[in-house]
C-alpha cells in the first residue's frame, strides 16, 4: 500500500508561532481567509502554515506516488530535505501556486477522488470538430468550469451542424438530474444532443439536486437550489428553436457557451471565467456584445472576453473602431502563439497544434488541454541567486500538477505529450521601481535558461517528456494580494488607495476584524454584508497608470514576451481618452512582437458610496493605518471559503459592456 508523503512534524512545528507575512495592510490575511483556507476535521479554519503544510504534502505526495507505480526509486530523505525548502519558500511567499492549488491540494479534492483537474487553471476547448461530437465541446467547458477551471473556446464549428430539433413523435424521455456536477453536465448533453440528432425530448426532475442555502462538500461554498440549472435548460431551448433546419450560427454557439458560464457562476458550484475567439471578417461575432444591436445579450454576454484570431499583416480599422469603444474585442495571433517560444528565439513551430488561449490569454493551449500556472514573486528575493532558487520550487510545483490524470481521455492524451506549465512573475511595477529594466532583463534571461536546465532534470527524474512550454506572465489579483504585490506586468491606479472589500454580517472573521481596528459599515447595496476598508500602500516610487502610457504599456509586454514568457503575456492596456486613435498603429507596429493583447479604456472615475477601489492621499493613508493592529485570525471556526472568480481562481478581467 503506498505511504503518503508527509513533512517532519518537528519541522512544521518552527513555524507555528510565526507570523505570516501577508501583504497590503491585513488584506493578505483577509484574502487567505476569505478564500483560501479549508475547514480542518476539528471545525476550526487553517492557519497559514498548516495550508501550506497541506500542499506541500499533497506535491511530493503526488510525486511518490508516481516514482513508486512507475517502479522507479524514490529517496525519502531528498524528497523531505525538498519538500521543506518548498514549504519555506512557499511560507514566505517568494512564490506561490495558484488559487485553485491553493485550496485543493492535498485536500480529499486530489487525495480521495483524485480530481487532479482542479489543480490547473485554464483550458481550451475548439468547437472544429463539432460535427463529430455535437455536445463534447459544451460538456467540456461546463466540466472544467464547475472544477473551477477558466475554458476558451473558438466559432470554427458555425456552419458545421444542421440544428433538427426535438422529435416530438418519440416518446418523452425522463432523467432524474444526480446532485452532482457529472449529473449537471449530463442533463445539458441531452437537452443538446436531442436537438441535433433529432432525439426525444426530455422530462427533467430537479428533486436530487440540493435545496437552496444547502453546503456544497468538497469544493466549498452554499447551493442556489436547481434553479440556475432550470434557466438553463429553458435557455438552451430558446437558442436552438430559433436555429431548427438551419447550420448552427456563430451567435448560437457562443449563447450557448455564456449561458453554461451564467449558470455556473449564479448556482454557486464554481466561478469562473470564459474567453471566445472569432473571425474578425464576421460582423455578427464583432457585434455580439454591442448591446443596442443584441440588447438581450446583456444578460449572460459578459461571462466571457471576446477576442479575434488576428492575422498578422491585416487591416485593424474595423475591429480597433469596436476596441476604442469599450476595449473589445482583445486580439491573439495564432501565427505567433504556434511559431515561436519567446519571441527572441528562432521559430520552432512546436506548438503547431495550439487552438487558442485561457480566458487571460497568458497560456497558449491545444484544444482540450489544461495547464497549471504558478507565481513567483522576485521583489521578495534577497538576489538574483534567491529568485533562481525559488524558480526551482515553483517550476517543480507545476510539473508536479502535470502527473495528475483527468477524468477526460482527450485532455489526458494532450498533457502526457504536452507537459506544459506556467511560471510567471508579479509585483513587475514594484521589481523596476527598485531595480531596473536591465536587473529585470538579467534575471529574465537566467531564469529562463535556468528552468531549460530543470525542465530536462525533472523530466528525466519523473521519466516522461519535457514540456513544451513552461513560462508566462499571468494577471494575478488574489494571490498577488496575498504577497502586497502588484498584479502580474500592470501597474496600479494609485499608489495610496482604500480598498474595500465584502464581508458576510455572519462571518467569524468579523470580531477579528473589529478588534484590529478596521473600518467596517453596513453594505448599502447588501444588508446581508458588511464593507471592510484597508489603506494600501504599493510602495514608493511606482509609478500609476495615470503617468505609464498606452505605448509603455504594450513595450513592457513585448519585452517581457522576448526575454521571458515562451507561452504568453497577459497584458491589458488601459488606455486614455485620447490615445484610443493610436491603438491602431501600436497594433500595426507591435503585432510581430506579442502573441495577444487586450484593451480597456481608462474612465473618469464617478465617485460612488463603498467604490471598490478608492484613490487617496499619503496624509490619508498614515491617518487610516496607525488606527489599525495586526490582524489575528488565529483559531477562526467554521469560515466557509468564497472563492474568488475566474480561471486561476484570481481576478481576470471581464468587460460587461
Amino acid at each position: 500500500m503506498h505511504q503518503k508523503f508527509k513533512l517532519a512534524k518537528t519541522f512544521v512545528d518552527g513555524y507555528v508561532k510565526k507570523n505570516p507575512p501577508f501583504g497590503f495592510s491585513g488584506l493578505g490575511a483577509l484574502v487567505f481567509q476569505r478564500t483560501y483556507s479549508r475547514i480542518k476535521e476539528d471545525g476550526t479554519n487553517e492557519e497559514w502554515y498548516e495550508c501550506v503544510e497541506r500542499v506541500v504534502n499533497g506535491c511530493y505526495n503526488m510525486q511518490k506516488e508516481w516514482i513508486e507505480t512507475s517502479g522507479l526509486y524514490w529517496n525519502s530523505w531528498k524528497a523531505q530535505k525538498s519538500a521543506q525548502e518548498m514549504y519555506d519558500r512557499m511560507y514566505n511567499m517568494k512564490f506561490l501556486p495558484p488559487g485553485r492549488g491553493l485550496y485543493a491540494m492535498g485536500s480529499s479534492i486530489t487525495e480521495d477522488k483524485k480530481m487532479f483537474a482542479a489543480l490547473n487553471n485554464c483550458a481550451m476547448i475548439s468547437t472544429d470538430e463539432i460535427d463529430k461530437n455535437f455536445s463534447e465541446p459544451f460538456c467540456f467547458l461546463m466540466d472544467m468550469s464547475m472544477l473551477g477551471v477558466g475554458c476558451g473556446f473558438d466559432t470554427k464549428g458555425a456552419e458545421k451542424v444542421i440544428i433538427k430539433g426535438i422529435n416530438k413523435n418519440r416518446k418523452l424521455e425522463k432523467y432524474i438530474i444526480p446532485d452532482s456536477r457529472e449529473g449537471w453536465v449530463e442533463s445539458v448533453k441531452m437537452i443538446l444532443e436531442a436537438y441535433v440528432y433529432g432525439l426525444s425530448d426530455i422530462e427533467y426532475d430537479y428533486s436530487l439536486v440540493r435545496k437552496e442555502g444547502e453546503l456544497i462538500k468538497g469544493f466549498g461554498g452554499i447551493s442556489s437550489g436547481p434553479k440556475p440549472l432550470i434557466e438553463l435548460h429553458d435557455s438552451i431551448r430558446i437558442v436552438l428553436d430559433k436555429e431548427i433546419g438551419k447550420p448552427i450560427s456563430v451567435r448560437a454557439i457562443v449563447d450557448i457557451m455564456n449561458m453554461i458560464g451564467k449558470c455556473i457562476i449564479s448556482g454557486n458550484i464554481r466561478r469562473t471565467a470564459e474567453i471566445v475567439f472569432g473571425d474578425y471578417k464576421n460582423n455578427d461575432y464583432l457585434d455580439l456584445k454591442n448591446y443596442k444591436i443584441n440588447p438581450d445579450r446583456e444578460a449572460y454576454g459578459w461571462t466571457s472576453n471576446n477576442s479575434i484570431f488576428a492575422d498578422l499583416g491585416m487591416d485593424y480599422t474595423k475591429v480597433v473602431d469596436r476596441t476604442k469603444v469599450n476595449g473589445e474585442p482583445g486580439y491573439v495571433w495564432l501565427e505567433n502563439i504556434r511559431s515561436y517560444s519567446r519571441m527572441k528565439d528562432d521559430p520552432d513551430n512546436k506548438d503547431f497544434r495550439a487552438a487558442g488561449c485561457n480566458p487571460c490569454s497568458e497560456q497558449s493551449l491545444e484544444s482540450w488541454e489544461i495547464c497549471c500556472l504558478v507565481e513567483n514573486f522576485p521583489m521578495r528575493c534577497i538576489d538574483k541567486e534567491d529568485f533562481l532558487r525559488t524558480l526551482k520550487f515553483a517550476y517543480l510545483y507545476a510539473k508536479t500538477v502535470t502527473l495528475g490524470k483527468t477524468h477526460w481521455p482527450q485532455t489526458n492524451r494532450v498533457m502526457l505529450r504536452n507537459r506544459r506549465i506556467g511560471c510567471s512573475l508579479s509585483g513587475l511595477a514594484q521589481f523596476i521601481t527598485k531595480h531596473g529594466l536591465d536587473t529585470l532583463k538579467d534575471w529574465c534571461v537566467d531564469g529562463y535558461n535556468f528552468i531549460e536546465e530543470l525542465d530536462a532534470e525533472y523530466s528525466n527524474f519523473f521519466a516522461i517528456p519535457k514540456s513544451i512550454k513552461k513560462t508566462s506572465i499571468k494577471p494575478s489579483g488574489s494571490i498577488s494580494l496575498l504577497a502586497g504585490a502588484t498584479a502580474g506586468m500592470h501597474y496600479p491606479e494609485s499608489r495610496f488607495y482604500i480598498r474595500r472589500v465584502r464581508i458576510s454580517k455572519t462571518s467569524t472573521l468579523v470580531d477579528s476584524l473589529k478588534k484590529a481596528g478596521y473600518v467596517l459599515e453596513e453594505d448599502v447595496s447588501d444588508n446581508s454584508s458588511l464593507i471592510v476598508s484597508f489603506p494600501i500602500d504599493v510602495g514608493e516610487g511606482v509609478r500609476t497608470l495615470k503617468d505609464v502610457s498606452m505605448w509603455e504599456q504594450i513595450s513592457l509586454a513585448a519585452f517581457l514576451q522576448k526575454y521571458w514568457a515562451d507561452n504568453q503575456v497577459s497584458c491589458t492596456v488601459t488606455f486614455k481618452k485620447e490615445e484610443a486613435d493610436q491603438i491602431i498603429h501600436a497594433l500595426d507596429y507591435m503585432q510581430w512582437q506579442l502573441k495577444g493583447i487586450s484593451f480597456l479604456p481608462r474612465l473618469d472615475k464617478k465617485s460612488y458610496a463603498q467604490m471598490p477601489y478608492e484613490e487617496i492621499n499619503e496624509e490619508i493613508f498614515k491617518k487610516e493605518i496607525a488606527k489599525i493592529k495586526k490582524i489575528n485570525f488565529k483559531q477562526i471556526k467554521g469560515e466557509l471559503v468564497d472563492q474568488e472568480k475566474f480561471c486561476d481562481g484570481e481576478s481576470c478581467l471581464i468587460k460587461s459592456k
